[in-house]
């Protein structure tokens, strides 16, 4: 018996049409591509009205709730966010903020990141990774940073681009494909 893993993805970017999600959506068609899944896809631009302003989950509403049951229960988290001076958007944070704290422990975390320069390619490393540290969460080895000039109309136009995208699936393949036979292997709890 096989159960059909669960990919969420969060694009950080708060306008439409985005090269972040550009990105996400390259990222989620490989590793669909890779390994059967149920995915959800989640646009911070489009949820932001409707937690931006609240401070305690308890006061959320129930569709940012189900949100964030469906990215505490995920087999994958794939994360992406535009880089402004040298990090993380404040509202991806803000979004992670009402993450239950030991909800992502040993969950893969795919990061991704887009920037307007190579100035902020480490932000991966130095903003992200430590964020999802934080939820002793295992934040994959390779991710995925873009620039504005790797990308045509919204839409991913470098070579070198597609072949990091399609390294980091590669990656994450193997380590997701763990994640649900040890799943299936453990015993049902009673």
């Amino acid at each position: 018996m096989s159960k059909k893993l669960k990919i969420v993805a969060v694009s950080g970017g708060l306008q439409r049409p985005s090269r972040t999600l550009a990105l996400v959506e390259n990222l989620l068609e490989g590793l669909n591509d890779a390994v059967p899944a149920n995915t959800r896809l989640v646009e911070l631009g489009e949820i932001v009205p409707k937690f931006g302003s609240v401070l305690q989950r308890a006061h959320l509403p129930p569709e940012i709730e189900a949100i964030l049951r469906d990215i505490e229960t995920a087999d994958l988290l794939l994360v992406a966010s535009p880089i402004y001076r040298g990090s993380y958007t404040g509202l991806f944070k803000h979004l992670f903020d009402f993450v239950h704290h030991e909800s992502l422990i040993d969950v893969p975390v795919l990061l991704a990141a887009t920037g307007g320069s190579d100035r902020h390619a480490l932000a991966i490393d130095h903003q992200l990774r430590p964020l999802f540290s934080f939820f002793q969460a295992h934040t994959l080895p390779i991710g995925v940073y873009a620039t504005d000039k790797e990308f045509d109309n919204y839409r991913v136009s470098s070579d070198a681009l597609r072949a990091r995208i399609a390294l980091a699936v590669e990656r994450a393949v193997p380590v997701l494909l763990q994640r649900s036979q040890r799943a299936v292997a453990a015993p049902a709890l009673v």
